[in-house]
């Protein structure tokens, strides 16, 4: 598949999925769908973005799918293990072993950049999140008894 198809292809999923989450964030009952329905905006237009910018320019050239399938699959397996660890872990702890490990697993070895990059991740969403937004995220399960 050519580069332009490829970038079409992205465009159209991420206008897609995005305009979805957009539309489904709407009908949340009072002020809770405001972020969900911005963030939906946000990435249906990136995509729309990407898709108009691949029609004008893009390259017709063979271009890879994935150019390092091992990585890639390891990034979605640790991805899945994520979203089973969030309920178990909480949304934080999580987070924080995912930024860590991704970036060690795909071959960064730089332990004090991970370390300041996860604690400022952190750090960002609970501002965002808990202090800006009033909206707290999942807590570990032994904090629920």
């Amino acid at each position: 598949m050519t580069e332009r198809r490829q970038d079409i292809l992205l465009g159209g999923v991420f206008a897609a999925v995005g305009s979805t989450a957009a539309l489904m964030a709407a009908d949340y009952p009072g002020a809770s769908g405001i972020y969900p329905t911005a963030l939906g905006c946000v990435v249906a237009g990136l995509g729309v973005l990407v898709a108009i910018r691949a029609v004008l320019r893009g390259a017709d050239g063979p271009r890879a799918l994935v150019e390092n399938a091992p990585r890639a699959a390891l990034t979605l397996g640790l991805a899945a293990l994520y979203l089973v660890l969030v309920p178990m872990l909480g949304f934080y702890l999580a987070s924080a072993l995912l930024v860590m490990v991704v970036p060690l697993c795909l071959g960064f070895r730089r332990p004090l950049y991970s370390l300041v990059s996860t604690g400022v991740f952190i750090g960002i969403v609970w501002l965002v999140f808990s202090v800006v937004l009033e909206k707290p995220l999942p807590a570990p399960v032994w904090l629920s008894y």
